[in-house]
């Protein structure tokens, strides 16, 4: 890897076209040249927080493959820079890149909280898990600023209404005290994402997301509180840290994690081209070897768009992955489960009052 050509603290490595937009971006040899002799830098790799002002905030998922039917995301774009991360192809719908701009160009719904507690209010509404950061990570960076997420937690916790949570993050540990509270009722469960037990692999594929061990720490102490957690081994990438099943899984277990998930990693739209250059630069020796598996799992391609199949893959590599899984359930969460969260608390509190009953 060319140190000289590695933008640190990013996990994609350019702006690909946005398939939308008629211009293309394009860094010419003359400009970097032009910087060098003016001792300039070509790219001052700047996170930049955009408001805007959507009408809704709450998204019904109408994929069989999610797991959820509701979610909501308080920003879009993500700071972590994941480079799997398929969210990765909504920013092309904004006008962004999905490469360096959705790590770097990050949208800020200041109105989330408003938006959310009108669509509580609303008499037609019938309470069903909604779910945070179906798309980007809730607590990313710039959660710590603006604190959307907590003052939306605040709302469902005033409704009495069950919510969900998708994060790697461990800043959630800083609304322990609302997520208590939501656990009374049976209103909240969490999931955590866990990559790796490997800091130089997390390093590579999520950049600036919280360390292994701070997410296990997540894990424990939410657990000791009561507040039910599902790990999110996800994705599994062939080669990079698919050995790692068993050894997640009794980590995560060990740590209070009452169930577990895993998806196989599929590079979709844009995000086979930036995962390719990104692979190729960083992990030069093993690309071509974890390109083909990954291929060997979606019928020769990065990335297969059946439903019911994307996410599990299939093949020999995929068969592996799943019995891996199989025995790491038995092994590690034979008696536990995940609770269903409580939606019947919901409907005398809609015009935001508490109430005997």
């Amino acid at each position: 890897m060319n140190s000289n050509s590695f933008l640190k603290g990013r996990g994609a490595q350019q702006n690909n076209t946005n398939k939308f937009s008629t211009y293309s971006y394009e860094t010419r040899d003359d400009f970097l040249e032009f910087c060098r002799l003016e001792g300039e830098s070509a790219d001052g790799n700047k996170t930049q927080y955009i408001p805007i002002f959507p009408k809704t905030i709450v998204n019904k998922v109408t994929s069989p493959d999610v797991g959820m039917s509701y979610s909501m995301n308080m920003y879009q774009g993500c700071e972590h820079g994941c480079i799997y991360c398929y969210a990765r192809n909504a920013h092309e719908f904004w006008g962004y890149s999905a490469g360096l701009d959705f790590e770097r160009k990050i949208l800020i719904k200041h109105d989330a909280p408003k938006l959310l507690e009108a669509k509580l209010k609303n008499k037609s509404w019938k309470a069903c898990t909604i779910v945070l950061s179906g798309n980007t990570d809730c607590y990313q960076p710039a959660e710590q600023e603006f604190q959307l997420t907590r003052k939306c937690l605040q709302v469902f916790l005033k409704y009495r209404h069950p919510v969900g949570i998708i994060t790697k993050n461990a800043l959630i540990l800083r609304d322990l005290d609302i997520l208590k509270k939501l656990n009374e009722h049976g209103l909240i469960g969490v999931n955590i994402s866990v990559t790796s037990l490997s800091e130089k692999t997390r390093r590579i594929l999520e950049p600036r997301t919280t360390t292994i061990k701070k997410r296990l720490e997540a894990i424990r102490v939410l657990s000791e509180a009561g507040i039910p957690v599902n790990a999110m081994l996800a994705p599994i990438i062939p080669g990079i840290n698919s050995h790692e099943i068993l050894n997640l899984a009794k980590a995560v277990s060990e740590n209070g994690a009452v169930s577990m998930a895993f998806t196989m990693v599929r590079l979709n739209g844009a995000i086979g081209e930036i995962f390719t250059d990104w692979i190729k630069k960083t992990l030069p020796d093993k690309a071509d070897k974890v390109l083909h598996q990954i291929q060997e799992c979606h019928g020769g391609n990065l990335n297969d768009s059946r439903f019911g199949i994307r996410s599990k893959g299939e093949g020999v590599i995929a068969t592996q992955i799943h019995d891996m899984v199989s025995l790491a359930k038995h092994l590690y969460f034979k008696d536990k489960k995940f609770p269903k969260l409580n939606t019947q608390l919901h409907e005398p509190f809609k015009d935001g009052q508490m109430r005997l009953f």
